[in-house]
């Protein structure tokens, strides 16, 4: 059966559709898995949204993608988030690339092993390791998949551990939005629920707000300088505001990189209060029409796994799972 790490990926399901003299009619479906429950499963098919209950699922596994990207689709996505999300401490081990952020998040904290590292694939590793203590860090190295399957293979021969699986997802701008409700005359947005008692109003600047990066601490466990670093060393980067009666209650970030094409998207939060509401979608689309206008083609997110809501709510706006990769984490 299905487990949480499946959600994002492709699966077939074989459900109970009826009875027909006393034996069970079977139908099967194929899709997307976008949320998994005890009580039941939806997917994203070609003909639309699909939800099962559980009690109708005979049997359902993962399958593989229609196409898999190819290696330089792979590497040239990677290489732009890597520009959106740049390491105050770099190097090089010759293509592979590894970063250092005071410990702020693993993205800024990996090893990138993607192309050729000019030594023997364990040399490599020992050199990883080397240049991660000598900062007084753990090594961590990041591995899309499956490109990077060597290297994984080669830290499971190590011990290396694994934080759990990140989807790395992708979707054409203009983003796939739903139908806006009429503009209200203050130029903020309507939003569900609460019989659109609350309305937001959507800013964008250059650079966040004291109250933007205070939001970001409470997500991401604080910010040390080289977070700052991370967060704005992008020649073209973008942070909105979203406001609710003056209040600050949702942030997003956008960059624009890989030579103009892609808008990357993070640090999509909402205040508890206030989510589920539309916010989060409301600041996602600022963020497109600014990521469009800057001539972005396409935009990427990365998002674990497991996060059956967020991975529910992007496959919303059009977005697809490009490829996957694991966090690697040196033993103690």
């Amino acid at each position: 059966m299905l487990r949480q790490q499946d959600v994002g990926h492709r699966i077939v399901v074989r459900r109970i559709v009826g009875i027909r003299e006393g034996r069970p009619l079977f139908s099967d479906a194929l899709g997307e898995l976008v949320e998994l429950s005890e009580t039941h499963l939806t997917l994203a098919t070609a003909q639309g949204p699909l939800r099962v209950p559980m009690a109708q699922v005979h049997r359902a596994k993962r399958v593989p993608p229609t196409r898999r990207p190819t290696a330089a689709a792979v590497v040239a996505l990677e290489r732009a988030a890597d520009e959106a999300w740049p390491a105050p401490t770099r190097g090089r081990l010759g293509d592979w690339l590894l970063r250092s952020a005071e410990g702020w998040t693993g993205r800024a904290n990996s090893a990138l092993p993607i192309g050729d590292p000019d030594r023997p694939l364990p040399a490599a590793v020992d050199a990883v390791e080397r240049w991660y203590a000598d900062r007084g860090q753990p090594a961590m190295i990041n591995t899309p998949l499956p490109l990077a399957a060597p290297v994984g293979a080669e830290l499971d021969e190590r011990g290396w551990g694994s934080r759990p699986p990140t989807l790395v997802q992708i979707a054409p701008l203009p983003l796939a939005m739903p139908t806006p409700g009429p503009t209200p005359p203050t130029g903020g947005t309507p939003l569900p629920g609460a019989a659109g008692a609350h309305r937001a109003v959507i800013e964008v600047a250059t650079a966040p707000s004291d109250e933007w990066l205070a939001v970001a601490a409470g997500r991401k466990g604080g910010l040390p300088d080289a977070a700052r670093h991370v967060l704005t060393a992008v020649d073209q980067v973008c942070f909105a505001h979203a406001y609710v009666d003056g209040t600050l209650v949702a942030i997003g970030r956008g960059t624009v990189t890989g030579q103009g094409r892609w808008l990357g998207l993070s640090l999509i939060e909402v205040l508890p209060p206030l989510r589920r509401q539309g916010l989060a979608r409301r600041v996602i689309d600022t963020l497109a029409e600014w990521g469009a206008s800057a001539g972005a083609t396409h935009a990427f997110l990365q998002v674990e796994q497991h996060n059956a809501a967020a991975v529910a709510l992007y496959r919303t706006l059009g977005f697809t799972t490009h490829h996957t990769y694991l966090t690697r984490v040196a033993p103690h």
